[in-house]
């Protein structure tokens, strides 16, 4: 079974207190780590890649993002998806061409540039070139950031994801979602859904997430962060 098949199969058919957990690495060596915990699949995270290569999130060249999600790949044998942010303003084709070059078998796109929502109808006829070029060859994760950039409405957030799915996303990931919103976002949504985690411990655990109805669990920066706090609890102990 191909690889994208098997990341599609990942998300079928989750019990809610099974959702689908996929830890961000950041470069290889963390992708290992989270390979060998036990994880079935990966989703890098743009934050997090571009803060391990000396960037702030969204600035981060696409040579240098492609070659940095193509390092995490080469180094596990567990499906890998990629955020691309929002294209880096390739066109379909090439981005798809791209992604497919790293080993990817999925990618996560965003629907607003600079933190401004984009128009949804024209996002979504974008989307669906993405999926033409991409057949059966790519798992794509479109991004709703109307919690993240826009007026947070449940119902608008639930138009834009239903227009996205009707484009030939396989999942949507309505960032920033509040937790009590989950269950009304999974009653209007065909489809996964994809909710962020926070692995610090605070606010629900992924359990509880696909209770309230997520699919799929992902953490952004957030696995980074938490390794950045060990390192510098040990900075702290070689110091003393």
């Amino acid at each position: 079974m191909r690889k994208v098949d098997v990341f599609r199969t990942l998300h079928r058919g989750r019990l809610p207190d099974d959702p689908l957990v996929l830890p961000g690495p950041w470069d290889a060596m963390s992708a290992r780590v989270f390979e060998k915990a036990g994880f079935p699949a990966l989703a890098t995270p743009s934050a997090g890649v571009a803060l391990s290569l000396g960037y702030k999130d969204g600035e981060v060249p696409a040579d240098e993002m492609f070659a940095a999600v193509a390092r995490i790949v080469r180094a596990v044998d567990v499906p890998v998806s990629a955020d691309v942010e929002g294209g880096y303003g390739l066109a379909p084709h090439e981005l798809v061409e791209r992604l497919l070059e790293t080993g990817a078998v999925g990618c996560n796109l965003e629907d607003s540039n600079g933190g401004v929502l984009k128009d949804p109808r024209e996002h979504a006829e974008w989307l669906a070139e993405v999926r033409y070029a991409a057949g059966d060859q790519l798992f794509v994760n479109a991004r709703v950031d109307t919690f993240a950039y826009g007026d947070a409405d449940p119902e608008r957030a639930i138009e834009r994801a239903a227009l996205y799915v009707a484009a030939g996303a396989d999942c949507v990931y309505p960032i920033g979602a509040p937790a009590n919103v989950l269950p009304l976002l999974r009653s209007g949504i065909q489809g996964p859904v994809n909710a962020h985690g926070r692995p610090d411990g605070e606010g629900p655990s992924p359990t509880e997430l696909g209770e309230l109805g997520a699919t799929r669990v992902t953490f952004g920066p957030g696995l980074l962060h938490s390794a950045a706090q060990a390192l510098r609890d040990i900075a702290d102990g070689l110091r003393t």
